[in-house]
Parts: structure tokens; sequence; C-alpha cells
């Protein structure tokens, strides 16, 4: 199946918080959107890898996207290296996307730097014919390139290159997220297990401030930043989204 976006996260959710309401968005447009999560998110205080399973699948129902594969990468151990490569560009020349949608290129946990790297170095290379790639039933698979790749924002502040409004959407966004009730303080939650980094009622709320401080860049309630390393082209004046001053 071919998409129009693939969104890419090193650990299932972190779609969600990144980029969930630019997919929202694009499904709700009707184009083919999908999802693939390259570890099981193993190594988390909470929950466990069945439970993250059930909450990925979710997640992706509120998301509206078609497909969600996991590459089964190693949580925090996975290299940026040529057997890593190879196997995101299977998946990349098996979606053939125009846009990726991937992890920031450098955060406070190690993963989604790296990954981020991983997947734009994957990206291009998916596009050089001698990199040979194949199909599971062993069909050589042709060379793709997605016209972009975009960065969505983690942890780390960097200063957007493209800010989405995401104001129509951003119930649905906020549910998605929620459906990890073992990461977070949801009304879902049992309340129990050991407290870490992003269980705090705190955490969600700074996902709201920040949808609320990049809105309030472009003049509208939410949106959602992301960085690109191409720079990006409009067909007319139409495209801009200008803010009163």
């Amino acid at each position: 199946m071919k998409l129009d976006v693939l969104a890419i996260g090193v650990h299932p959710d972190d779609v969600e918080l990144g980029c969930s309401g630019l997919l929202l968005i694009e499904a709700n447009r009707g184009m083919k959107t999908g999802i693939l999560d390259l570890t099981q998110g193993e190594l988390g205080t909470r929950g466990t890898v069945e439970t993250r399973y059930a909450e990925a699948a979710a997640a992706a129902a509120i998301l509206k996207v078609l497909v969600r594969e996991n590459l089964k990468m190693r949580d925090g151990f996975f290299k940026n290296d040529e057997e890593h490569q190879l196997l995101l560009i299977k998946y990349i020349r098996k979606y053939q996307p125009e846009v990726v949608i991937a992890n920031v290129l450098k955060d406070r946990h190690p993963d989604h730097g790296r990954a981020g790297n991983m997947i734009a170095d994957a990206c291009f290379l998916s596009g050089l014919a001698k990199i040979e790639t194949f199909n599971d039933d062993g069909t050589p698979q042709e060379k793709w390139r997605p016209k972009m790749v975009l960065h969505y924002l983690q942890d780390w502040y960097h200063e957007p290159d493209l800010i989405v409004d995401i104001s129509d959407v951003f119930e649905e966004r906020m549910k998605s997220i929620q459906a990890y009730t073992t990461q977070f303080h949801t009304a879902a939650s049992d309340g129990t297990g050991p407290q870490t980094y992003i269980s705090s009622p705190d955490f969600l709320d700074s996902v709201i401030a920040r949808s609320r401080m990049l809105g309030k860049r472009i003049g509208v309630k939410y949106g959602e930043g992301f960085i690109t390393e191409k720079k990006i082209g409009i067909k007319n004046l139409d495209s801009l989204v200008l803010v009163e001053t």
C-alpha cells in the first residue's frame, strides 16, 4: 500500500506526542497515513511490551491511520548502521510515502536523536538504485525517496521551520496521547506504579502549553512545530498563514 504520509517514532507514543495533530489533519483530508514504531519501548519503566502494543493500537484507531507496524529494534541499543538502515529502507520502499515525519535530530533521550538521524539517512539512501532490498516474497523493491522529511519537536525546544495549525483536531490529538494509560497520568490510568519523568500531571500540562505557545506564534489556538533540513516551497501566497502584529 502506498502512503501519502508515514510517521516514524523510535518509541510507541513518540508519534502521538510529536505529530498526531498533523496526522489527523491529513487523514481527515483523505490522505493515506501510517505509523512505524522502531522499538517496542521495552525499556520503559511503566507498562509492558504487551500493554504498549494495545495502547499503540488504540491510539492508531483514534488517529485514523491505515497501517501501524513495529520494526522491533532494540530499545536503547539500536544503532544508526547499515543493518538498521537497510531494515528501515525496506519499509520506506514498501509504503513509498511522499512525506516522512521523524524523530527530532537531537534531544534529551539519546534514542530520539539517533533515530531521527537514522531515519533521515535511510530516506536518502532509499533513493539509491544500487542499494538492494527485497519484499517479503523475495521480489526486489524499487528505489524510493520521500519528497520531504519533517522532524517533530520532542522534549528539548528547537526553533521550528514550520508550524501547523492543529486547533480543529487538538482534542483528538490529546485522546491519542492519553491512550497510553500506563505511561501518562490520565483519568483512565490507575495511579499505581513508579513515577517517571512523563507520568506526572505536569508532563501533559507541558504538552498542552507547548501547543498553545506554538499556536500563538501563528495566530491560532494550538500548533505543532517541525524542523526540516530541506527548504519548504509553496505554489502561491494563499499557502501562507499570516499573523497580525
